[in-house]
């Protein structure tokens, strides 16, 4: 069945604003699809799909567009379309623009120039393979090329994973359990799980599994005093709130307000009543410096380059230049000292990333510790082993979209050595009065 002619028009109307890259590819996608009430769910789905292909497929979309008739920009559409949906249901395409995506679809691009093949910018291309060597940069670039699967977190306070999964059939969606985290779902598809009645109450939340091995690492207890110091929109939040089991005092930090509001429906139906979301100016916020010392546990899921969510956000891998990681490396170094200051004697601290890139993750797990002798270093693989997660991992939680099938995530994780920290906070309180 043929889309509508108007789609491929509006198709490409919107890729010309996005490969502007002056805002996130799902912001000018919801803009679009709000503007034009009409476009049915075929429609919306097939646009949104055409748009996230030429994305991931850009490098090699931009070289062969070059060889076709027509505005490069149509030529980059159509590409994105036929990955998207098929040649067969564009509609009122020239049998010259037949033929020439017939055969675009027919190159092997294991033929193809490494680099090229990747679909990555060249920076940062070259730094995965001096990471991982190039055969794994290019497996690592392959998954990152490809759409990410739907992942659920079953809410342990209102629901049974196996029960779900049963509910989840009945819908008909089929769910497996994820490898890893022990609440986990993986939707085989990618329904509309807002509308179902499990999503509506609470029982499940959107959340890739990688997020909740995250959480997992803090080891988040009842009646602890606990923080989630860059929570944004809440979903690691919703997530230690339910490991507390509803007890103790989960504080949800964040510098944006308009993110925190996001987290207060989400709260509203997990059933959870032990998070306060609190919106604070920065790292050394009066309202941190009065939880100084008192926090058994602290995330600390740092702003970064957002590279291990290209599955997802393929245009970030565009949009955000080499000289930022410079800058990420300092704030989130800054970051993390702010949040160390709250924890208390004995108490954990985790630093976490969506990253993929040493500067923002073993550099700046390594400066810490070097910096704040009052901490020590827990290998994960001995917290994997305390929450009963079997990932074989070293010192550092380091999980990949070819290996895992999870975003590209990193995590250290650090306690505070109980003598150390009262003879800090000691001198600490001296410096004060």
């Amino acid at each position: 069945m043929r889309l509508p002619p108007a789609v491929l028009a509006g198709a490409e109307e919107v890729l010309r604003e996005i490969l502007r890259f002056t805002a996130p590819a799902d912001t000018t996608l919801s803009r679009y699809f709000k503007d034009h009430p009409r476009l049915g769910g075929r429609e919306r789905g097939a646009i949104a799909e055409c748009i996230y292909a030429v994305l991931r497929n850009k490098n090699f979309f931009t070289d062969f567009s070059e060889a076709g008739g027509g505005s490069t920009m149509r030529r980059l559409m159509l590409l994105g379309m036929a990955d998207a949906v098929g040649v067969d249901a564009l509609p009122g395409l020239a049998p010259e623009e037949v033929e020439w995506l017939q055969r675009m679809k027919a190159i092997d691009r294991k033929l193809l120039h490494k680099s090229l093949r990747s679909n990555l910018p060249l920076w940062l291309y070259e730094k995965l393979v001096a990471q991982y060597g190039e055969e794994e940069a290019l497996a690592l670039a392959d998954a990152l090329n490809t759409p990410a699967p739907l992942d659920l977190r079953v809410n342990a306070l209102k629901a049974d994973r196996d029960k779900v999964i049963a509910q989840l059939a009945e819908a008909p969606i089929a769910a497996v359990p994820t490898p890893y985290a022990p609440l986990g779902l993986r939707v085989l598809k990618k329904p509309q799980i807002q509308n179902l009645p499990l999503f509506k109450e609470g029982a499940v939340e959107v959340q890739d599994e990688g997020s909740q091995i995250l959480a997992q690492l803090l080891g988040a207890k009842r009646g602890e005093m606990v923080v989630d110091f860059c929570a944004g929109a809440g979903g690691k939040t919703l997530a230690l709130g339910a490991q507390m089991r509803n007890t103790g005092r989960l504080y949800a930090f964040d510098v944006s307000e308009k993110r925190l509001a996001k987290l207060k429906p989400r709260l509203a139906r997990s059933g959870l009543s032990n998070v306060h979301p609190v919106a604070i100016a920065h790292e050394k916020d009066a309202k941190i410096k009065r939880l100084a010392g008192k926090i058994d546990r602290v995330l600390v899921d740092a702003p970064c380059s957002g590279m291990g969510t290209l599955r997802r956000n393929p245009d970030v891998k565009w949009r955000q230049p080499q000289s930022a990681i410079a800058e990420m490396h300092d704030k989130q170094v800054a970051i993390l000292d702010g949040a160390a200051r709250l924890v208390k004697a004995g108490g954990r601290l985790v630093y976490a990333t969506c990253s993929l890139l040493d500067e923002e993750n073993d550099a700046v797990a390594q400066q810490f510790i070097a910096t704040h002798p009052d901490f020590e270093l827990v290998p994960v693989s001995k917290v994997l082993a305390e929450q009963k997660i079997e990932l074989e991992m070293g010192d550092y939680l380091k999980l990949l979209p070819h290996k895992h099938q999870t975003d590209g995530f990193f995590a250290a994780v650090f306690e505070r050595k109980p003598m150390a920290a009262k003879a800090k906070q000691a001198d600490e309180a001296g410096e004060e009065a």
